[in-house]
């Protein structure tokens, strides 16, 4: 198939289905197996595979990816069906659902596409690579009555985050005072290179790009390091920061966008081929506290291998009050401190979060979602207009960003330590400029 004809396709996701009706999947029973198939395997999807042959009731009829050669030799090791075309496994009778852990560019088609031939869906993190896709995606789901989790697994710890984020709720530690999401984690240049790079063998590249511009290789790998070019990635907001941003949100309860978002970073510490920030402060700036998250890629000073910390976490969440703070260092556990740092409480536990969507898929209950792609897209939005305010944004000046945020105390107090941050880095933001 042309390109011209695969892009018409993707056109059609926003009106009638791709696929005629006979092609639909039956509604799973309480007592048969669910048929599932997963999307994209070579990283994070590799992971689902291995939930998924462990979980009850569950078979694994089918795998996609546009890579050939991992794709053959995996469905053959598995005994299962292989497609390298997306639209070719949909059509099939013998998948109820599917599992997505394709590149960011291709999960919310990808989603709204499976919706449409009658499939469930489990849809990695960020749910979209764009705020209006990530609309649509909700729109279908409810549209065909679909269950469609979103893989924010945090959601999924019951005992240990939900109790906490209750616990918080309830006014334990009086106001929330500011909600900070945080990644501190290190990310090398991905290298400099002079021209276009051959594609993999073995790699469909039109099916890879699927609704990204086709664009020249222009770095050493095309895996992974997707996620550094705005074409197909979202940078580490939208890999490693979508899951502290949820859980930042989940704690404020709220569920629309912020009215006003601010963002100060920049590429910095090296000279790449990535285009994302590795190095960012952004404020959404809700009424009654702000959500601040804070990316850093580079280490605590030059040379280390360590990476800083804030109040107990590097990857986390520091919801910080009146009375204490709540430190969130992992997916599936949070510790509660007074104002002297004592530690007041611990929560702890999770269930699977796989398990969360095969047992609403059973029993065909939204609300049975721990994380419902309505709110996998709130959180993705929230990184999205990080982003898009990152990248609105002008080169300025340590003293005109000063200038610029000063009315924003948190978000001030956070640029410093920023400051310092890069300083202890070797670099100097007078003269490598960042962006507001």
């Amino acid at each position: 198939m042309s390109r011209r004809s695969f892009l018409k396709s993707t056109a059609l996701a926003g009106g009638a289905a791709i696929l005629p009706a006979r092609s639909w999947a039956q509604v799973p029973g309480a007592n048969s197996d669910i048929r599932v198939a997963v999307i994209g395997f070579r990283g994070q999807g590799g992971g689902h595979i291995n939930t998924l042959r462990r979980a009850k009731g569950v078979r694994i009829t089918a795998l996609c990816d546009a890579d050939r050669d991992v794709l053959e030799g995996r469905a053959k090791q598995m005994g299962v069906e292989a497609y390298q075309d997306i639209r070719k496994l949909l059509e099939s009778k013998n998948v109820d659902a599917v599992s997505i852990a394709t590149p960011n560019h291709w999960h919310a088609l990808a989603t709204i596409w499976a919706i449409q031939a009658g499939k469930d869906v489990y849809v990695e993190k960020p749910v979209s690579h764009n705020v209006s896709e990530g609309r649509r995606a909700v729109e279908f789901a409810r549209k065909h009555n679909k269950i469609v989790q979103s893989g924010t697994q945090s959601r999924s710890s019951l005992t240990g985050i939900k109790e906490a984020v209750a616990w918080v709720k309830a006014g334990n530690l009086g106001k929330i005072k500011v909600s900070r999401g945080l990644c501190y984690k290190r990310r090398d240049s991905i290298g400099k290179v002079d021209g276009p790079q051959p594609i993999p063998p073995g790699i469909d590249y039109d099916l890879w790009c699927g609704p990204a511009l086709k664009l020249p290789l222009m770095r050493q790998r095309l895996h992974y390091d997707w996620h550094w070019v705005w074409n197909t990635g979202n940078g580490d907001l939208g890999n490693q920061g979508i899951h502290e941003m949820d859980v930042a949100r989940w704690f404020l309860g709220v569920a629309e966008l912020s009215p006003r978002i601010l963002s100060v970073g920049g590429r910095l510490g090296y000279v790449d081929d990535g285009e994302t920030p590795n190095t960012m402060v952004i404020i959404h700036d809700y009424p009654d506290a702000p959500l601040i998250y804070e990316v850093r890629g580079l280490p605590s000073k030059s040379g280390s291998n360590s990476m800083d910390k804030y109040k107990g976490a590097g990857i986390g969440i520091v919801i910080e009050c009146e009375g204490g703070h709540v430190t969130v260092p992992s997916y599936t556990a949070a510790t509660a401190y007074d104002k002297d740092g004592k530690v007041i409480r611990e929560f702890k536990g999770s269930e699977g979060h796989h398990d969360n969507w095969l047992k609403a898929v059973r029993s065909r209950k939204v609300e049975d979602l721990n994380a419902d792609i309505l709110e996998g897209h709130l959180s993705s939005a929230l990184c999205h207009t990080g982003n898009i305010s990152y990248r609105l944004g002008e080169q300025s000046s340590p003293d005109e960003v000063r200038e610029g945020i000063k009315a924003d105390k948190g978000l001030s107090e956070a640029f410093d330590r920023m400051v310092e941050h890069l300083r202890a880095n070797g670099v100097d933001i007078a003269r490598d400029k960042v962006t507001l």
